[in-house]
């Protein structure tokens, strides 16, 4: 039976609205437990250091993006398009959106959901493959503010349509390029500090897992590797990173075909990191040809696999549950941080 009221909250990280807002934005980042794992007085000196040291760079980054992160805007065009999506099939249903780490905060998002009155709620990360970091901080923030209970998907790094839509930017970008030869592809996704999916984070085999389905439907010539960027501080990461991928790919004499493959709104990491900086980088080692493919943003088939995750959810057997694109747990039994503990669905065998 379909709720009266249906209210979908995304989540993502969020940005810097400005020039002025980038300290502050920083220092709310490595404030965040899940970010930086250390006692409470060593966090508080840390993120305020990494913020001030960051700072000026940081801003000139964005200044390259006009001052401000695009990732609000980019959220809210993929909220408008779900909510049309979900119109279409019936629901009467409300896309809000919840930064973690930026306006607009979670305790904002649960008084406007509140006070529109849902009669259910699905609570929709933006994070596709599931981390601690990421998914988990963003559902913590809704719950320290009360926020009202729902269905909560918490992944999705395999959904047929999901994936579909990655290989379909990919050859697009190839295509559109004169579809060059002797390409290897990066799928890049962002970087976790070793220590993290040792203790059972399970995101770095969400991450192949997507790359292993994005695959076969690429041409069968193409040679494909998972990549790791962002890296910060002086921790060991989870590897090969990016610029050591592009390094390799040009001893090999690749042409590079790169994909943001765990980010689905253009920001800084895909704007400036992969455009900017690792473009420089290849030119630098003359690297032939170097093809980014889109986030996947408002492609049909991604505001599709979100319209089929909310429907999925609505039909679930109450609010306070858990659920991944299978239904049930995705992850193996040793990834301990998975937030689902109900039985792997034979989908995902």
């Amino acid at each position: 039976m379909k709720p009266e009221k249906l209210a979908v909250v995304l989540f993502n990280l969020g940005g810097p609205d400005g020039p002025d807002d980038v300290q502050p934005f920083l220092k709310n980042l490595f404030s965040d437990p899940a970010i930086i794992r250390a006692p409470t007085p060593i966090r508080w000196f840390i993120s305020r250091l990494i913020s001030k040291t960051r700072a000026a760079s940081a801003r000139e980054n964005y200044g390259l993006m006009g001052g401000g992160s695009p990732l609000l805007p980019e959220t809210r065009k993929q909220a408008a398009a779900l909510e049309a999506e979900l119109a279409k099939r019936g629901h009467t249903a409300k896309s809000f959106i919840a930064m973690r780490y930026w306006k607009p905060y979670a305790a904002d998002v649960v008084r406007e959901v509140k006070a529109w009155g849902a009669d259910q709620v699905v609570l929709l990360p933006l994070y596709p493959q599931f981390s601690s970091t990421t998914t988990a901080s963003s559902l913590k923030s809704w719950a320290e503010a009360k926020g009202p209970a729902g269905v909560t998907v918490c992944c999705y790094p395999d959904g047929d349509k999901f994936i579909a839509a990655h290989a379909r930017a990919l050859i697009g970008a190839w295509e559109a390029a004169g579809k060059p030869g002797n390409i290897r592809c990066l799928l890049s996704a962002h970087g976790l500090p070793e220590t993290v999916v040792k203790e059972g984070d399970p995101y770095q085999w969400q991450v192949e897992l997507t790359a292993s389905k994005i695959k076969p439907l690429l041409p069968p010539e193409w040679e494909v590797e998972v990549c790791y960027q962002s890296r910060v501080g002086p921790l060991k990461w989870i590897g090969p990173a990016t610029d050591e991928s592009i390094r390799k790919a040009a001893t090999d004499g690749k042409n590079i075909l790169l994909s943001p493959v765990a980010f689905v709104s253009e920001h800084i990491e895909t704007l400036v990191e992969l455009d900017i900086e690792y473009r420089h980088l290849a030119d630098e080692l003359g690297v032939k040809t170097y093809l980014r493919a889109p986030a996947l943003s408002v492609d049909p088939g991604f505001i599709e696999t979100l319209a089929d995750l909310v429907e999925d959810a609505v039909g679930d057997d109450g609010p306070d549950k858990v659920r991944s694109s299978c239904g049930g747990r995705l992850c193996p039994a040793d990834r301990k941080d998975c937030p689902n503990r109900r039985t792997l669905a034979t989908k995902a065998a």
